[in-house]
């Protein structure tokens, strides 16, 4: 129960996502910190914050996202982006300089 101007509803919402953090294994304090900000991105898209950033209200909800942004497929064990990046300089591929790694994965169709 860190905030006060959390209603009932998020201090359940707080203590429900601490709890399944600290099932799977995640310590006190960060479970404390995932459930705090999960929280705190739900108040600021349904407007219950004084402030919000962009990405609150415009990105998908954190419930909903769930670990799509863990790094899947391209992550570790994977071409760096130097070596994607090598590999559509031989293939001919135009802007690759501009283009990130996942960009660059799409181009040489990965």
């Amino acid at each position: 129960m860190p905030r006060q101007a959390w209603s009932d509803k998020r201090e359940r919402q707080y203590e429900h996502i601490k709890s399944g953090a600290k099932k799977r294994g995640t310590g006190e304090d960060r479970a404390e910190e995932i459930a705090a900000r999960t929280v705190n991105k739900n108040r600021a898209r349904t407007g219950e914050s004084t402030r919000a950033s962009k990405t609150s209200t415009r990105d998908v909800s954190p419930q909903h996202r769930g670990g799509k942004r863990s790094g899947k497929g391209l992550g570790p064990g994977g071409p760096t982006r130097d070596q994607l990046y090598e590999e559509a300089r031989k293939k001919g591929v135009h802007g690759r300089s501009k283009m990130n790694k996942r960009e660059l994965a799409k181009a040489l169709g990965r």
